[in-house]
């Protein structure tokens, strides 16, 4: 069994580009638990989607619309939100930004 990287630093990680000024790179993961850091052009989006994962978001940089179920607000840096197992949800990045995503369990399709 592989040894659980317990620490990451910013200069670590590759990132995927997801296309339409949209990338990710995972930071850490166990099974139990995974930390994404999504970075997005001004005007990305991340289509509406589900999945069974709940998902905890903190908006690190910039200004983002967030769509969960049928509530629509705007986030600014420091504000977060959580996205329940198998709710729709999507963001539109207001300005140049990120989010730090913590998904439970892992998303083996991310890895």
């Amino acid at each position: 069994m592989a040894e659980t990287k317990l620490f990451a630093r910013r200069s670590e990680g590759d990132w995927t580009d997801l296309g339409g000024g949209n990338r990710r790179r995972v930071l850490l993961h166990t099974d139990e638990l995974m930390m994404v850091e999504f970075a997005f052009d001004k005007g990305g989006v991340g289509a509406p989607h589900s999945h069974p994962h709940v998902q905890a978001s903190y908006v690190a940089e910039g200004r983002f619309e967030v769509t969960i179920g049928e509530a629509t607000t705007t986030l600014s840096a420091g504000d977060s939100f959580i996205v329940p197992s198998g709710t729709v949800h999507g963001v539109k990045a207001l300005e140049t930004g990120r989010l730090v995503d913590s998904f439970t369990p892992k998303r083996d399709d991310f890895l």
